[in-house]
């Protein structure tokens, strides 16, 4: 039986960060995720690392504060997939008046440690940036946040955290978990072969995003488990709404904001909404009422208003909030909040809630508890040390796509731009390892040596975890495209499973 300090369920956000912090800390890890990494609600975000400027009518100063002092450590580790965006908030005569918006953006600006990031300034909507509104917004506000890859965030942390030993186990159903007095005895289930496992743990980490209660539940036997509010964010990709490089934050007369955000070069990403969901997550899509939603609200904006018909793509994901009784979904906090539990044996430790953009320090206090429960051995690190093709300055994009192209000069300039934004430093070491020739072209420039890196070194298996998670190349692809890449992946995961077919 294998044996672990630490075990955990879920391979989200939370669940890889929390990974390879402990792994780089020196203890032995596992973790089992029941279905590909960022399946859930890692992949449904509005994409970005931001303080959460409506937060602070909650009045949630310490998540904002800490929120906004992770921006610049993680675009310091994360310069590939992580980079500065400025978000234009036009002023509505109608909504908050000008004095609170200026009293919130002098709070955002200095509550965080702001270094790098540029200050927010008053800005006229006559000229380009107002282009595309209407003409009643004459006035407005420009302040920093940041966009991420949310799903390539999840990969980088799962791939480092295997570099400093920990064991991810992808496509990997945990079915028990018997608690004993000096530990856990696990029982997984691989989904793809139905073989059973039985590992050992010290101390157990519950990841598993809305799963989290039923993971009590089922695995745990605990049908009291009713801790987190489930809410349900959806976003519409439009094809490109305006030609400029900023993002827009939109107040609505109901108290909520939805953003406008530059999104793959051809396109605008719009959302998000907020209601309060029940049923499977996995199931979670979009309503008609949420889809109008979104196109009225962008279109109070908006000179020309928004049509169904031009939306691309459309997504919607569960948050797992704890439940602090709010009476709206919109005011649910979204700090996170963890609880261990030592009454019965070994420790569990349960997370509620959370933001992408704080998964990094909320993986240093489940760290903490950890130490207090297994001993300390290293100190904290993740803030300095670069995901996985992030050993670059963060002024560096434009030096790594120069030198990709000297390497591979027969890359289309878009293809390299969106590999050196993907990958960082390391499309410089797939491109040195296998020459100029990067194999068939299986669409949209994405070749066969990029998808056997995937399936090698990311855990890639299925067209979608190509095209939606480890890329957004499925905004590209028709679906009668694909036959090309499922080829090619067939071939590359039985390999994967045969080794030995790699040498005839």
């Amino acid at each position: 039986m294998q044996r672990f300090d630490v075990f955990i369920i879920g391979g989200g956000i939370n669940g890889c960060g929390i990974a390879r912090d402990a792994a780089g800390r020196g203890y032995s890890v596992g973790l089992a995720e029941a279905k590909d990494l960022a399946s859930g609600t890692s992949s449904w975000s509005t994409k970005l690392i931001h303080g959460g400027l409506r937060y602070l009518e909650h009045y949630e100063f310490r998540l904002v504060r800490e929120a906004l002092m992770e921006r610049e450590v993680l675009w310091g580790i994360a310069p590939h997939i992580i980079e500065p965006l400025r978000f234009v908030l036009p002023h509505h005569a109608g909504l908050r008046p000008s004095w609170l918006l200026r009293l919130g953006l002098f709070l955002y600006d200095h509550l965080g440690g702001r270094k790098k990031l540029a200050a927010t300034r008053t800005v006229d909507l006559r000229g380009p940036l107002g282009a595309p509104l209407k003409r009643e917004f004459a006035k407005g506000f420009e302040y920093s946040d940041a966009r991420v890859d949310d799903t390539r965030l999840v990969v980088l942390n799962a791939r480092d955290a295997q570099r400093h030993g920990a064991s991810i186990r992808v496509r990997t159903r945990v079915t028990g978990a018997r608690r004993e007095a000096d530990g856990w005895t696990i029982t997984l289930e691989d989904t793809e072969t139905g073989a059973v496992e039985t590992v050992a743990a010290r101390f157990l980490v519950n990841a598993a995003g809305p799963w989290v209660d039923q993971v009590i539940r089922s695995a745990m036997g605990r049908n009291d488990a009713h801790n987190i509010r489930l809410v349900q964010g959806s976003h519409i990709v439009m094809r490109k709404l305006f030609d400029h490089d900023r993002a827009y934050i939109f107040q609505n007369a109901d108290g909520r904001i939805i953003f406008a955000i530059p999104y793959e070069r051809d396109f605008t990403l719009v959302g998000t909404t907020d209601r309060d969901y029940t049923g499977d997550p996995a199931k979670a899509a979009i309503s008609e009422e949420e889809t109008t939603y979104l196109l009225d609200a962008a279109s109070e904006y908006f000179e020309t208003p928004l049509r169904r018909e031009d939306i691309v793509w459309t997504f919607s994901g569960v948050r797992p909030l704890f439940d602090d009784h709010a009476s709206k979904a919109q005011e649910a906090t979204r700090d996170y909040v963890l609880k261990v539990d030592t009454s019965a044996g070994a420790p569990l430790l349960n997370i509620f809630g959370g933001k992408i953009t704080t998964y990094r320090r909320l993986a240093e206090d489940v760290l903490g508890s950890i130490e207090k429960a297994l001993g300390a051995k290293r100190g904290a690190w993740t803030g300095e040390a670069p995901l996985p093709g992030g050993n670059f300055p963060v002024d560096g994009l434009g030096q790594l796509e120069a030198e990709l192209a000297s390497l591979s000069p027969g890359l289309s300039k878009s293809t390299r731009e969106r590999l050196v934004r993907a990958y960082g430093t390391d499309a410089l070491a797939v491109a040195k390892d296998g020459g100029a020739d990067w194999g068939r072209d299986l669409g949209h420039g994405l070749s066969e040596r990029e998808v056997a890196w995937l399936v090698r070194n990311e855990w890639a298996r299925t067209v979608e975890d190509v095209l939606w998670r480890r890329s957004k190349l499925g905004l590209r692809f028709a679906l009668d495209e694909t036959g090309p890449l499922e080829e090619c992946l067939r071939a590359l995961v039985a390999r994967e499973r045969s080794p030995g077919l790699a040498a005839e």
